[in-house]
């Protein structure tokens, strides 16, 4: 099974796409690629959307994946930024949709929970798990990208079969 994670952001979307194989044995993960869509800030709020919409269409094209996995928004005392983040969050699930690829959500808590059985742990825990669950010599880099494959992970931590359509 390919798992596409996402980060969502307006800046910057993390992305991480694992293959759990035939048989969904996450302790046989693979990573299969990593990385960001990052917008230019001098572009108006719609273009940054159009950018990672085009930038997760191309993901969509090129990994094919079985399922596809984004962090649901905390709350945050900046109101803005939950704003601008909400309408990448709806852009990335608009293009999944669109797809025809299930997808799951995962809240910053059951992430932590899923990778180390604490729901409270730090953001370097997160990584050092994700280095050890995917087998990688270095902790992905950037953050994001290490994020997105924390929301990949879980998913197929806790999945047992795709969700109905």
């Amino acid at each position: 099974m390919i798992i596409l994670g996402l980060d969502p952001g307006t800046a910057i979307v993390g992305w991480g796409v694992i293959d759990t194989g035939a048989r969904h044995d996450v302790s046989k993960a693979k990573c299969l690629a990593y990385n960001c869509i990052i917008t230019d800030k001098g572009l108006r709020d719609a273009q940054r959307l159009l950018a990672i919409a085009n930038g997760v269409e191309a993901l969509l094209q090129e990994h094919k994946p079985d399922l596809v996995a984004v962090e649901k928004l905390f709350f945050t005392n900046n109101q803005k930024t939950a704003m601008t983040v909400s309408q990448a969050r709806g852009v990335l699930l608009l293009i999944a949709e669109r797809f025809g690829v299930p997808i799951v959500e995962y809240n910053p808590m059951e992430i932590k929970l899923a990778l180390t059985g604490y729901g409270r742990a730090e953001k370097k825990q997160i990584q050092e798990m994700i280095k050890l669950i995917l087998h990688l010599e270095t902790i992905p880099k950037p953050d994001d990208a290490a994020d997105a494959l924390a929301i990949a992970v879980t998913a197929a931590q806790t999945i047992r079969s795709l969700p109905s359509r």
